[in-house]
């Protein structure tokens, strides 16, 4: 069974790695292999085993290809994008507020507009600014509420870099198939302030403890990590935390999954035992420890309800289903099998599980906590025993996750052993019990206590954050996949022969190399941000980053986003050039984080504002064989010039091939460029200037670079209409990119230029859903 049910996993991941879906006769076709597989197997007739483990991968790729049919269907059409659409619905989940508004989703009833097709669930964005948040004043919306609103819709749509978070991904798992905005102003009409259904109330409940413990603990530093507890509202903690929590390796501990769900089972089946006990009526109708089982299993399901029925969560529920279903029948159930008919439930319920890291890490440490413990699970055991047993649990999962914490992150705390060992038991078995408590009983000193519980824990992680982090290359996945056998071949029982064999099997994924280019060549990779741009430049041994990408909102921005994310991934622990072109926050937004995280050799830009060089024509420089030089603005200044106006434009030139970096300039700048020196100009890769606004690429520019690709680093649907149709045109036919389009680009030079985007290269079947 438990070969079959791995077997039915690699096909829903298998169907999750597709360019393009399986017609539903195809579908159909695979899912008609296991009847036939069982009844081979039935007969005893050869190899029919073999036969069953083959359809169940099969059966495998035809569910998840016929639930993500399913869910596709539910589209908004690419004809109704931005446009108004009055609905009628209910605010479905927390809404979560940032600086000038709040978004939440939002479960479609009716639609007002004729002949407009909606999906069923949505993420909005409610805006307030000026005399609008004046008229909106008092009727924030709530969980549960029902509302009519105006909105504009586009499909799912986010960034595609590698290495980078598959947001498109992420909504097609929460079933949310379009986005956008309230429109109308008051922003929409309250109809009904609670509809009574039990998934809104769970939601109203929720909203209800989180408005609460922030009340209570108003300005205290930690109030939001309380909230995530217990309600699990992980947008209550603020980003500075999250890097704490990252560093130290306990972001586990804020996300409400295997630890906290099965830790309140376990309290509330030891509570109710005890309890139930002492009363011989009770204990004569029902046995104390099947009654333990049962409150353990409602403390856990009630729990799930309260954390927002989050993914982490569920599996932890479906394994303690199996494991209490399988205590109350009286049968022994293997430690394996349960965790083989937990990942069953998971994977039927939500096929697009494994896209998350959440999965294999979860899945994988308590696999390893079985591989570990072995026959000895469920024994009684002395202290001293006992804490050794703890130890070597610990010392698994540490060994275990270390080769998929850096395939997804690229990272690994060295101090996650002893960070763990104390916030584990404080968070699991005090803080956590204590902010359920605060919620069920609204006793504002439960709450003060728990914070100031938390404070000491916070503070012990802050001082472990401070420790060095192990950052390395994103390994490729056979290493990962050798480095995990490696840990399993460590992790058997002492006495086994040549375990120091596994050790060897971590290498290549802890060694894995970076391919950089050679002597002379230069990659150019035109990162995905949205609207705005961030280019990483590599040499041989040297990286440049031309400009940080956009700021997204007073909490993020494309630096920490984005940029980080995929240098840590490609192995940069430094940059040798940063270039800001200028000040606007669609080019200059992230460059506070890259600052702050990334030592920098040496930064040019044209803002006053920032330390460093002021760029200028005539800079240039030569790294591995590969000429850069900077083209604009003048030396001497820009009289009365815009940001814009003032823009670094940087020439990056290989084996006789080159790309031109012109950023935002504009047609006097091209202007003054030409006059200057036209030649100069010449390149075969051309980044459109303003990202192919109206106000730049004069007919004389085009023809002076003679590019034969043209990039546009554009935003999905961006409200300035870039790249404009009137641009693309005076370009002909040269082959035109673009990010929104595209994804990440990759640009070769030095030997043959090449162009490379990363939507083509890695197609998902959701893409442009």
């Amino acid at each position: 069974m438990r070969l079959s049910v791995l077997a039915f996993a690699a096909g829903a991941l298998l169907l999750q790695m597709q360019a393009a879906l399986p017609t539903t006769a195809q579908s159909l076709a695979l899912a008609a292999l296991l009847p036939v597989a069982l009844g081979c197997r039935r007969l005893r007739l050869p190899g029919a085993g073999v036969f069953v483990v083959v359809a169940a991968f099969a059966l495998g790729f035809a569910w998840a290809g016929l639930r993500a049919e399913w869910r596709l269907a539910d589209a908004l059409p690419a004809e109704w994008e931005g446009r108004d659409v009055e609905l009628v619905g209910v605010v479905a989940e927390l809404p979560q507020a940032f600086a000038n508004g709040e978004r939440f989703v939002f479960a479609v009833e009716s639609v007002a507009t004729a002949g407009a097709a909606v999906p069923r669930r949505l993420m909005l964005s409610r805006y307030a600014s000026g005399k609008a948040a004046e008229a909106d004043a008092g009727i924030a919306v709530r969980a549960g509420q029902r509302w009519r609103f105006v909105v504009r819709l586009k499909r799912p749509h986010g960034n595609a870099n590698p290495h980078g978070f598959d947001y498109e991904a992420w909504l097609l798992e929460r079933g949310i198939r379009a986005a956008g905005y309230v429109r109308d102003r008051p922003a929409g009409v309250l109809l009904a302030e609670r509809v009574a259904q039990p998934a809104y109330l769970v939601e109203r409940a929720r909203q209800a403890v989180r408005d609460r413990f922030l009340d209570t603990l108003s300005g205290a530093d930690y109030a939001g990590v309380l909230v995530a507890l217990a309600v699990g509202d992980q947008g209550a903690i603020a980003g500075d935390f999250w890097q704490r929590f990252a560093r130290t390796g306990t972001t586990h501990l804020m996300s409400i999954s295997g630890l906290h769900v099965t830790m309140v089972a376990a309290l509330a089946a030891g509570l109710a035992g005890f309890l139930w006990r002492r009363s011989p009526a009770l204990a004569l109708r029902l046995p104390a420890p099947r009654a333990a089982i049962v409150a353990g299993w409602l403390a856990a399901l009630c729990y799930v309800f309260l954390a927002g029925f989050s993914v982490p969560a569920q599996r932890t529920l479906y394994m303690l289903s199996v494991g209490a279903l399988a205590l109350l029948s009286g049968r022994r159930t293997a430690p394996s099998r349960t965790l083989a008919l937990a990942l069953l439930a998971v994977l039927l319920l939500d096929p697009w599980a494994p896209l998350a890291p959440g999965f294999w890490l979860s899945f994988g440490a308590v696999a390893l906590l079985f591989h570990a413990a072995g026959e000895r699970l469920g024994e009684r055991a002395s202290r001293r025993t006992a804490l050794l047993r703890w130890g070597a649990a610990q010392w698994a999962v540490t060994l275990g996750s270390l080769p998929l914490l850096l395939f997804f992150f690229q990272q690994f705390s060295l101090v996650s052993p002893l960070a763990n060992a104390l916030a584990i038991p404080a968070v699991s078995l005090l803080v956590t019990p204590l902010a359920l408590f605060a919620a069920a009983l609204p006793v504002p000193a439960l709450l003060h206590l728990d914070h100031w519980l938390l404070s000491w824990v916070m503070r012990f992680l802050g001082w472990l954050a401070d420790q060095p982090l192990l950052e390395l290359p994103a390994p490729p996945a056979w290493s990962v996949a050798v480095a995990l056998v490696g840990v399993v071949w460590l992790l058997l029982p002492r006495g086994f022969p040549a375990r120091w064999l596994g050790a060897l099997l971590l290498a290549p994924a802890l060694a894995a190399g970076v391919p950089r280019p050679s002597f002379g060549e230069v990659w150019l990779d035109v990162l995905d941000v949205g609207q705005g741009l961030a280019v990483v430049v590599r040499t041989a041994s040297k990286t440049l980053l031309y400009d940080t990408g956009p700021l997204y909102s007073a909490e993020a921005n494309a630096g920490q986003r984005v940029v980080l994310p995929y240098l840590r991934a490609i192995g940069v622990a430094r940059l040798d050039a940063l270039v800001v072109t200028h000040a606007d926050s669609d080019h200059s937004g992230g460059a506070a984080s890259v600052l702050a995280a990334l030592p920098v050799v040496r930064v040019l830009s044209s803002m006053p504002a920032l330390a460093g060089e002021r760029c200028a024509a005539g800079q240039g420089w030569q790294w591995d064989g590969v000429r850069f030089d900077v083209l604009h603005p003048p030396a001497g200044g820009v009289a009365g010039a815009r940001p814009n106006n003032v823009s670094c434009v940087l020439k990056v030139s290989a084996g006789g091939e080159a790309m031109l970096l012109p950023s935002d300039i504009e047609a006097r700048d091209e202007r003054r460029l030409l006059a200057a020196d036209a030649a100069a100009l010449h390149a075969d890769v051309l980044l459109a200037p303003h990202h192919g606004s109206g106000t730049s690429s004069t007919p004389a520019f085009v023809a002076a670079v003679g590019a034969r690709q043209v990039i546009y680093a554009v935003g999905y649907r961006n409200r300035f209409g870039h790249p404009r149709a009137d641009v693309v045109a005076r370009y002909g036919d040269v082959p035109a990119w673009r990010t929104d389009r595209h994804g990440a680009l990759s640009v070769r030079l030095g030997r043959g230029v090449r162009v490379a985007a990363y939507r083509l290269e890695r197609p998902r079947y959701w893409h442009g859903r």
